[in-house]
């Protein structure tokens, strides 16, 4: 009987594995909105990390949290780096390529509370007296992270954090753009 167990066990474990390892690694999480500001005025939110606070739906999830900027002050260059509890983990941002009010990509790198590095980026397309914001990230999955994502829908976590971040950030812009 304790063999039969055992087989059986091990037949779940192997047939675990292969839907693991045939899951697909890359993935891509997108969420866009549309901000009545003009291109510049979005883009300047992002293209200075020292913005984010005021627009990030993970500044205000650890208020003891540890921030540090380094590099350049905005732009490509621009470093920013977190230390936090385990809701927002430990990580570190660089800014590798700044056009501006057209794109902003981020090297960002995530140390806890899992090791993975993934680029983030942002698109400005103006549309009339407003502008299109789309906020992308995208990297590939190990097979620990393959796992994790049978469970949890990232698209849906990673993106609703995204959701907010975008509507906080349209908040902010058009709070601005009135004065």
């Amino acid at each position: 009987m304790l063999k039969k167990i055992l087989i059986a066990v091990g037949i779940i474990v192997v047939v675990f594995v292969i839907i693991v390892a045939m899951q697909p690694a890359d993935y891509r999480i997108v969420r866009s909105a549309s901000m009545s500001a003009p291109a510049p005025a979005v883009f300047a939110q992002v293209n200075d990390f020292h913005n984010w606070e005021a627009w990030s739906p993970w500044a205000k999830r650890d208020p003891a949290m540890k921030q540090t900027y380094e590099g350049a002050a905005a732009g490509t260059g621009a470093i920013y780096m977190w230390a936090g509890n385990k809701e927002v983990g430990e990580g570190r941002m660089t800014l590798t390529e700044s056009r501006p009010s057209e794109l902003i990509k981020i090297n960002l790198e995530f140390i806890k509370p899992f090791a993975s590095t993934c680029t983030s980026e942002f698109t400005f397309k103006p549309e009339g007296d407003q502008t299109g914001v789309s906020w992308s990230m995208a990297g590939k999955n190990n097979f620990i992270a393959k796992a994790f994502c049978m469970f949890m829908n990232m698209d849906k976590m990673v993106g609703g954090d995204f959701e907010k971040g975008l509507a906080k950030m349209k908040s902010v812009v058009e709070s601005a753009n009135k004065k």
